[in-house]
């Protein structure tokens, strides 16, 4: 199953126009993405893998950043760093605008250069959903990139800050109301590290708030939180979440998002400045150019080998594939799923390179982790299920264990240590708006509903 004749380009690809080996190119530095490159370091091919920032995100722990916990830097690793010995690696950094699967080219930044390919592998992730109404991103970002998260930061502690300058008791319970919708393990993590937050690490940095009365509402339109989980884990998982004081409610689908807070399906309007969206996943856009058959959240349905229907050289993996289990479940968007989609499309050219028949893409689920707290987790591998300590160690050991580089383990260990015997966040910082311009937002849309009282009064 070679290609006929290896492409070349006159632009990006031109300085290696007379190299007969084929030009695998690769969309995305995230898990699949880097694990593929790594898989064909040794194979007769010239990669050059492309990405619109230069590092790799480790995207387990994106909350902890937008909880003040870690540093960006903590979490995320150069990709030029991280494959600076495999010599047959070339790394762009751009944005890819269009994939032409007849011409086997790929448009970059405005159509500035293209890249040629004889191999494609498209890894370039998935974004929140929100279920069409992309307008509620303004009020309610996710959590996906190292931007989401500053910025879930800046919001988080602008509210306090807007809080204690707040005259008003409406608008002070406003800006001490968090929302969480989705009770997904990014919502639940978010939900569960919040209380400690408000109760240990600000409580006695503020005169005129008691951060402890502030509301943490968790909102799943499901039957459970963490559907993944065996139902006595998501059981737990929930409890522990109202120990903690954290009001779950589950069967509560949000029909609204806006400055004021969520309006939810049964009419209920709850009052909140700071909103977080956990509630799903949507493919990259890229998927829609590949013009095959996509699933409802945008993803690509591909063959058994993860190659896309059609279009054999050319495959979809981590969370831009829909990929089924062998128990006709879907492949849970997690980093061990994406890591071995890389890898078994990576095996895909090693085969038809060494002209072997490719084989059929297995799932092995490692097992499903979520940490709700200090001392709170589960964990399920296989027939094992772990609850509280045992399962938050297990959590603690497993994400320094996959954490890229070593200087990162130490770091984020270094910091786990700091924030166990202090309760205290090293990295509460605030960029961008200002509490005044929230407060007179705030103070701004108070005035209005109450003209809107008044007026409605005068009219009965």
């Amino acid at each position: 199953m070679l290609p006929a004749e290896p492409n070349t380009s006159t632009r990006e690809t031109s300085t290696h126009a007379r190299d007969p080996r084929p030009h695998v190119v690769i969309i995305g530095g995230g898990f699949a993405g880097l694990t593929a490159a790594r898989k064909l370091a040794r194979a007769a091919v010239r990669i050059t893998l492309i990405d619109r920032t230069n590092h790799h995100l480790f995207q387990p722990l994106l909350y902890q950043v937008a909880m003040a916990v870690l540093n960006p830097a903590d979490i995320t690793v150069p990709i030029r760093w991280m494959l600076r010995d495999q010599q047959n690696v070339t790394v762009i950094m751009a944005e890819v605008d269009s994939i032409d699967l007849t011409n086997r080219t790929i448009a970059l930044d405005a159509g500035s250069s293209t890249v040629d390919w004889d191999y494609l592998l498209v890894a370039s992730g998935a974004r929140h959903a929100y279920f069409g109404h992309p307008e509620w991103e303004a009020n309610a970002p996710g959590l996906k990139s190292i931007e989401d998260a500053l910025e879930m930061r800046r919001r988080f502690l602008l509210s306090f800050e807007a809080a204690e300058r707040a005259s008003a008791a409406g608008e002070r319970d406003a800006l001490l109301t968090f929302v969480i919708v989705g009770g997904g393990p990014t919502g639940v993590e978010l939900a569960g590290m919040i209380p400690e937050i408000t109760r240990h690490t600000l409580r006695r940095d503020f005169r005129r708030i008691d951060t402890r009365t502030a509301r943490i509402i968790l909102l799943e339109a499901g039957s459970r939180i963490l559907p993944q989980f065996p139902e006595d884990l998501s059981a737990r998982a929930r409890r522990d979440l109202e120990d903690l004081g954290v009001d779950v409610r589950l069967g509560t689908a949000v029909t609204g998002v806006d400055d004021d807070g969520v309006t939810l399906a049964n009419g209920e309007r709850i009052l909140a400045h700071t909103v977080f969206w956990g509630a799903g996943n949507q493919a990259s856009p890229l998927a829609r150019q590949l013009g095959v058959p996509l699933d409802r959240a945008g993803r690509v349905i591909v063959e058994s080998d993860l190659s896309i229907p059609g279009h054999e050289h050319v495959f979809a993996v981590g969370d831009i594939a829909a990929v089924m289990t062998r128990a006709g479940t879907p492949v849970p968007a997690v980093a061990p799923a994406a890591n071995q989609m890389g890898e078994h499309a990576a095996n895909g050219i090693l085969n038809d390179l060494r002209g072997n028949s490719r084989t059929p893409f297995a799932y092995f689920n490692k097992g499903d982790l979520a940490t709700i707290g200090r001392y709170r987790a589960v964990a399920a591998v296989g027939r094992l299920k772990m609850q509280g300590w045992l399962a938050w160690l297990a959590w603690l050991f497993v994400h320094i264990l996959y954490l890229a580089g070593f200087r990162n383990r130490i770091t984020v260990f270094v910091q786990w240590a700091y924030q166990y015997f202090t309760y205290q966040r090293g990295v509460r910082l605030i960029t961008g708006t200002t509490a005044h311009r929230l407060l007179r937002t705030s103070r701004t849309r108070e005035r209005e509903r109450a003209v809107e009282r008044t007026t409605g009064h005068e009219a009965a």
